[in-house]
């Protein structure tokens, strides 16, 4: 397998630094406002936690190929590891950005069980009254104050302590809204399946496994995903698996090999192949794309 310590992320972090608005410290927090999108094209693969708070317009895209929504307003979450795909953003769209990389999260010391993280695999979207946007702005105008306040050698530690205030308020209104939503039997068998899927697509690509893991016949699962989405099993698992090409073709420095052996195809022109098969053009060309 591919060494992932020597994948480098594209260069984004120096982007943002460059922008005129954007406060941070060191690589591992950054916040600022702005009228669009993250400057990236995707689909892309995030290596930190980008909490997006939307004051104005609307947005869509879609995360671990589940489509989500935000109108304003509104808070949404996208963990390290998901892949981040956007399709649409309102003229009139803006929100505020909060980046994490994964050791500002971990020094965070929140509990692994912790709801909000728990929530938002299912529900990356919250709707917010204006008490709760309120005390999300408060928090970003003590975060930015900090920030600027550079002669303080605890800016570091201030922001920690502001930001685990911050999860602990929200992680309350992820719980209480994911109590509020009952899913389907169907719906929550879509849920596990690309759970599964997120998990084990690099190595796993055959029905039976996931019929497998769920305890369940191929067919049944084939079917049952069927009804619940339009598409079979076998095409949300080429979907994947190409979602997860693209991702790594756009926001990482790997040669085409090294993410055809990632992906685990046997060889490159295997994966060459599969990737025109679904995508109507090479890896390469792909990539070229502006």
């Amino acid at each position: 397998n591919t060494d992932m310590k020597n994948i480098l992320a594209l260069n984004w972090r120096s982007k943002l630094k460059e922008m005129e608005n954007v406060s941070f410290l060191d690589d591992d927090y950054y916040i600022y406002k702005n009228a669009s999108i993250h400057p990236h094209i995707g689909p892309f693969k995030m290596d930190m936690t980008i909490c997006s708070i939307c004051l104005q317009g609307e947005s869509r895209g879609r995360i671990d190929m589940i489509p989500f929504e935000i109108k304003s307003p509104a808070i949404s979450i996208v963990l390290p590891g998901q892949i981040l795909e956007h399709e649409y953003c309102s003229g009139d769209f803006e929100a505020i950005y909060i980046l994490m990389s994964e050791k500002f999260d971990d020094s965070l010391h929140l509990p692994e069980r912790f709801s909000t993280f728990l929530s938002v695999h299912n529900n990356p979207v919250i709707s917010l009254v204006p008490r709760q946007l309120d005390a999300l702005l408060t928090y970003c105008k003590m975060v930015q104050s900090v920030i600027q306040a550079t002669n303080n050698p605890n800016r570091m530690e201030i922001v920690r302590h502001l930001t685990i205030a911050f999860f602990y308020g929200l992680g309350y209104y992820f719980h209480k809204q994911t109590d509020d939503s009952r899913e389907t039997r169907n719906e929550i068998l879509m849920r596990n399946f690309l759970k599964q899927l997120q998990t084990h697509h690099k190595q796993e690509r055959k029905l039976e496994f996931y019929a497998d893991k769920l305890c369940l016949s191929a067919k049944y699962l084939s079917q049952t995903i069927k009804n619940s989405s339009g598409k079979t099993a076998g095409e949300w698992i080429d979907e994947y698996v190409m979602l997860e090409a693209k991702a790594l073709l756009k926001s990482t420095n790997m040669t085409i090999q090294q993410i055809s052996d990632e992906l685990n195809f046997p060889s490159q022109s295997f994966f060459g192949k599969f990737f025109k098969r679904l995508a109507g053009l090479s890896p390469k060309a792909y990539r070229e794309q502006k």
